[in-house]
């Protein structure tokens, strides 16, 4: 699957500080002690509706530690996936008359549309469901050669074949990703694609890794598990594993992420591979909301990037509200937010047209800093006023000020002037 094109990342000199970020395992803050290589994967889109500004904060977080990565000295590989057929594409396909392929195509073509328009940079591999077939028939194979997968026939009426269930039975390491107490993973798995309720399961929180074939829905043909769909997470684990090995060093995604799906694609793996680190780190993304409610397609209390894009909102405001928010913190969009994002993007527009300014040696060794040290953003932008006040006030005159800060903007924050 094609992703979008690259924004050019200037060069700026010296490098970045080493990036530390919370790791939601072990709930505290930690060196990303990646090597040469710093190996990444995100959750991306299900493709039914277009992107908002809950989407634009994760991968916005997300483009910062690949910028971070990168201006520290890593060379970055960077893997998201797009789940382009699963039950809830399926359904608004289905309630709106339309295609479902069809559906996910442009609502993709959306997003690229949106990314571009935001300066993220894309992910060296942006892999969909359709397109990881063969790799994912194969996982779930393996698992159930292994024993610890197992068969359990349609509900009566629904069809002839067969669901494949992990068996978290044999899966030791469940819970670890989370830290969740069972009671905390039963309010809230139904609600997140999983079947608790499902007769014949052995644990409620089996996760489905083949969904068998039923009347009016896609499926691929396979000798060993019967005509079917792959479940949801098993998708990520089968993708990463492909293209980024196991273990990797940073699993990223939203915090309603966490369990069941980060979780059961961490189990999965282990039941694979006898390893149990999947992702050395994992980071989330707090939730955004819009009128008091966490802001969802579901509810449709949305702010669309592409509606403000074609209100005429500059791109590069819109990243400035996600920028004044800290990831792990969840907020609320308020039309306020948007307007002092704006006057703080046309004072730095002012202070960087100068011919020259105060010296920005420390103002850029303060914007790494702040990004290094757990994406602390607004400390960033607040280092960045800070030097548009003074240089407008005309307390300097460096005519290489402007210049060299305007890039590190560019190359650090993806603030492009």
């Amino acid at each position: 699957m094609k992703s979008w094109p690259t924004p050019f990342v200037p060069a700026v000199p010296g490098h970045g500080d080493p990036l530390r970020l919370h790791d939601t395992r072990r709930d505290a803050v930690v060196p990303v002690d990646a090597g040469e290589v710093a190996r990444l994967y995100v959750c991306g889109i299900t493709p039914y509706d277009a992107t908002h500004l809950g989407h634009a904060a994760t991968y916005v977080t997300f483009d910062l530690v690949v910028r971070a990565l990168r201006d520290a000295g890593h060379r970055v590989e960077y893997v998201q996936n797009v789940t382009d057929v699963d039950d809830p594409l399926l359904e608004r396909a289905e309630r709106d008359g339309r295609d479902w392929r069809e559906l996910a195509t442009s609502e993709i073509d959306l997003f690229r549309e949106d990314m571009t328009a935001l300066a993220v940079v894309p992910p060296d591999a942006l892999v969909g469901v359709v397109e990881s077939m063969p790799e994912i028939i194969r996982e779930v194979r393996t698992l159930l050669g292994s024993g610890r997968a197992y068969r359990l026939p349609l509900p009566d009426g629904e069809g002839d074949g067969y669901d494949v269930y992990l068996d978290l039975g044999q899966a030791p390491t469940f819970g670890e990703v989370s830290g969740w107490t069972r009671e905390q993973m039963s309010a809230v798995f139904a609600d997140r694609g999983g079947d608790p309720d499902r007769a014949g399961k052995r644990d409620p929180f089996d996760p489905l890794l083949w969904r068998g074939a039923r009347a009016g829905e896609p499926c691929w043909d396979d000798d060993e598990l019967g005509a079917g769909r792959p479940g949801w997470h098993i998708e990520c684990t089968a993708i990463s594993r492909e293209h980024l090995g196991h273990p990797f060093d940073l699993q990223g995604g939203g915090t309603d992420l966490v369990f069941p799906h980060h979780e059961m694609s961490a189990v999965q793996s282990a039941a694979l591979t006898g390893d149990d680190t999947f992702a050395r780190v994992y980071v989330h993304q707090a939730m955004v909301a819009f009128d008091g409610e966490k802001m969802s397609k579901s509810k449709g209390n949305l702010v669309l990037v592409s509606r403000l894009r074609a209100d005429g909102v500059d791109p590069m405001a819109i990243r400035l509200v996600l920028l004044a928010q800290h990831y792990r913190t969840e907020w609320e969009y308020t039309d306020s937010l948007l307007v002092q994002a704006q006057s703080r993007l046309a004072r730095w527009r002012e202070a960087l047209s100068t011919n020259g300014g105060v010296d920005a040696t420390d103002t850029v060794a303060a914007v790494r800093a702040a990004v290094a040290d757990d994406l602390s953003t607004l400390r960033a932008l607040e280092a960045v006023d800070a030097w548009c006040e003074r240089t407008l006030a005309g307390e300097g005159e460096d005519p290489g000020a402007p210049g060299l800060l305007a890039r590190t903007l560019d190359a650090v924050l993806g603030i492009r002037l």
